[in-house]
């Protein structure tokens, strides 16, 4: 056993002796439907959930139709082999009933969207306790819920301040945590066990003093109903999860906060724009702004991350014990009735890869409701942010969200260099905890030593990599509430780390050397300098003559990011692998290169690469990089943007005006190094992210404008700032890969 795991070992058995136990699965009546096929129809039952309506119990194979309160038919459909089916997008109302062939059945009302529309004794009559639960919804489907309390806390101890983590992961599963990491370290993986993806509401909340509950989405795991990707069942859904939570006698002042990374953090923002009356902060990590913006950057169907994570998310909805999750299987096969009934609307699942296959452009009506934007502008409670600037699975542009939060007064936006769970960096984990006491807990954010325990394994276990310490407060000894809330406020409303991977923990472990605050995105003391495109691969802020290059985009021309087992560092890296990012090969891209800089530049937002384009074909599918090629020859990747440049039928000489978008960048060019931009077909720059760009064989023809009037790339740079720091190696530099500079053939 090596060094590195017999400290995870040691750390989680003091979890286990710290816990309070393992918890336990509550057993309730019920069945699942079966699917054999009876004699005579059996019409069900049908309810109306939030603009559906769904029928179980069913003969298979049975033809239905449903009726409104009018007797008008507004859907039809085929029973499943459970005994169920959905119909969905229906307008609100009261007496709609399916027909079952030709047998009419129960009445029931089509919920609306309204939040308030729940009677509040859905609420006050449900009654939870530590360990797993199912919480009633207003349309009669229950969810798996595990209550953890805070380490070494019984319920006699309460009230606890609480929060709640909200995801279609295996959120619920009522497995010990600690008991879990320590089969999966020995290789037997416990299926109760959560994963590790719930790592903030099934330990860290509760090592911090919190009461933590972790709710799982409909159609996933041991919850009823059918998954539906962020559907307003699914919101109003958290909705009422959060009023049940926060009626519970053993919840502090009877409200309650969200946390939680990726999917757990995607789930909060709609759920927070629906307004809650019991809800007090949401702390959401490594979000995405849009399902589109992850699904299509720049119009482009991402076969990669977004493809593996439907695909995911499709096979755990299937039913179980036959498919889903681990700890649903065990369960059902150990007799947990509620979660078997719970499967019965499984198969009414949508097909998620189809709905974004299907809706090339950003379909209003299938993104809106479902984008954490549209709902950012409507959150008013105050909000901890944080995220990668390299995200290698949801990608970047969460920072979008910084500008739709503009009406709140109290946001906390953290962003650090790195991958997608870089947003858990020492130096962000503590502000967390400081954020959740301050507004959840109400409380003087006390030193939390459990929380500060657990920081060497959480990085171990999640990026093989070291970690800083945590300092989980840093006004623990605050004379008072206000005055620890003024040293909070005193980070600024948006705080930028640099160089994770190479301050203290050592190379490429999770920490920064240096960090700037801000008092918005893009700061105000920023500027935006326009770099023009020149003869010879020159960038400059002085436009040359006019003067015209063309390359071939190729997409098979570099090979995507694939991990180097042979990198300089032998890291056995797992968050942030360092890949062979390789150089552009003949004529298929071409780059441009300041000359050296007279200072550093430091560039904080969201530039774009503004091209004068003409290609042979009507569509060519592009991307731009922005790198810094170091003095001593390095070259370090910075960020990089993609777009489908639609010009038509081009007249020859006819330039098209096109901006590619880059990705947001907090970065330092240090004086002396170089900017460079490099133009090419999407890939070879990303890990996780493949893209349905068309094969081009190297036989498009693409031509930039140069010089006056002509091509050149968009920074917005801090008006006289520096770095904090000397230039590092780029060796370790967290979701930054580096390579030897090559230069392409037009010179850049």
């Amino acid at each position: 056993m090596t060094a590195t795991l017999r400290r995870l070992v040691g750390l989680v058995v003091v979890g286990i002796v710290m816990t309070c136990g393992v918890a336990t699965s509550t057993l309730v009546s019920g069945a699942i439907v079966s699917g054999t096929a009876s004699a005579t129809t059996t019409p069900g039952r049908g309810a109306g959930s939030v603009t559906e309506a769904y029928l179980t119990g069913a003969t298979p194979g049975a033809r239905v139709t449903l009726r409104d309160g009018t007797g008008s038919q507004v859907g039809s459909g085929t029973v499943d082999r459970l005994g169920s089916l959905i119909v969905r997008d229906l307008t609100p109302g009261p007496g709609f009933h399916f027909d079952v062939n030709g047998v009419a059945g129960n009445s029931f009302s089509v919920l609306d969207r309204s939040g308030s529309s729940a009677p509040a004794s859905l609420y006050r009559d449900q009654h939870l306790h530590p360990g797993l639960n199912y919480i009633r919804m207003r349309d009669g489907i229950t969810l798996a819920a595990t209550v953890h309390l805070p380490l070494g806390k019984t319920a006699a101890d309460g009230p606890f301040p609480t929060v709640i983590e909200y995801s279609g992961y295996q959120t619920a599963a009522p497995g010990n945590f600690y008991l879990g990491a320590a089969a999966q370290v020995a290789k037997h993986p416990d299926p109760l066990a959560p994963a590790i993806s719930t790592v903030l509401g099934g330990v860290l909340a509760p090592a911090a003093g919190f009461a933590s509950v972790s709710v799982q989405m409909r159609g996933s795991g041991c919850s009823g109903g059918a998954f539906d990707i962020f559907d307003w069942p699914t919101i109003l859904d958290g909705y009422d999860a959060i009023e049940t939570v926060a009626a519970q006698p053993w919840v502090a002042g009877h409200r309650v906060g969200m946390v939680g990374i990726s999917f757990s953090a995607i789930s909060q923002w709609a759920v927070a724009g629906m307004h809650p009356p019991h809800l007090a902060a949401i702390a959401p990590l490594s979000t995405t702004d849009d399902l589109y913006s992850t699904g299509y950057p720049g119009g482009i169907l991402n076969t990669g991350f977004a493809n593996t994570w439907l695909t995911e998310r499709q096979a755990d909805a299937r039913p179980a014990p036959g498919g889903g999750q681990p700890y649903a299987k065990a369960l059902v096969a150990q007799g947990d009735k509620q979660c078997a009934v719970n499967q019965q609307l499984r198969l009414q699942t949508p097909d998620l890869l189809g709905m974004i296959e299907d809706n090339p452009t950003r379909n209003i009506g299938v993104y809106e409701h479902r984008s954490p934007q549209y709902w950012a502008s409507k959150v008013n409670v105050p909000v901890f942010l944080a995220g990668a600037l390299q995200d290698e699975q949801v990608g970047s542009q969460w920072t979008n969200l910084i500008g739709a939060l503009k009406g709140n007064p109290n946001v906390w936006v953290k962003m650090i260099n790195g991958a997608h769970f870089d947003s858990l960096a020492p130096q962000i984990l503590g502000p967390w905890n400081e954020f959740l006491n301050l507004f959840v807990a109400h409380r003087i954010p006390p030193k939390s030593p459990a929380l500060e325990a657990h920081g060497p394994a959480l990085y171990l276990a999640t990026t093989s990599g070291l970690g800083q310490p945590v300092n989980s407060s840093r006004f623990a000894d605050a004379p008072s509430y206000q005055a620890a809330l003024n040293g909070f406020r005193r980070d600024g409303r948006v705080q930028v780390f640099f160089g994770n991977g190479t301050g203290s923990a050592g190379v490429g472990g999770m920490s920064a050397p240096w960090w700037r605050s801000y008092d918005a995105w893009p700061p105000s003391n920023s500027t935006q300098t326009r770099l023009s495109f020149g003869t010879g691969g020159a960038l400059s802020s002085q436009a040359g003559a006019a003067a015209q290059v063309s390359f071939r985009p190729d997409p098979a021309a570099r090979p995507a990011g694939t991990l180097n087992v042979t990198g300089p560092s032998q890291l056995p890296w797992k968050g942030t692998p360092p890949y062979d990012w390789a150089p552009v090969p003949g004529h298929a891209g071409v780059s441009f290169v300041t000359a050296p800089q007279a200072r550093d530049a430091v560039v904080i937002g969201q530039g774009a690469v503004a091209l004068k384009l003409h290609s042979s074909a009507p569509v060519t599918d592009l991307q731009a990089t922005i790198s810094e090629v170091r003095p001593d020859g390095k070259e370090t990747f910075v960020a990089s943007g993609l777009l489908r440049a639609r010009v038509g039928h081009q007249a020859p000489g006819q330039f098209t005006d096109v901006a590619i978008p880059l990705d947001p960048i907090g970065y330092a060019f240090r004086a002396g190094s170089r900017i460079r931009v490099t133009i090419t077909a999407p890939g070879g720059d990303r890990t996780s992210w493949r893209f349905a760009t068309p094969a081009t064989g190297g036989q498009v023809v693409d031509t930039l404008a140069l010089g006056t009037g002509g091509s050149a790339l968009v920074l917005p740079v801090v008006d006289g700032q520096r770095a904090g720091t000397p230039l590092p190696s780029c060796v370790g530099v967290r979701g930054q890969p580096c390579r030897t500079y090559v230069r392409t053939f037009n010179g850049g």
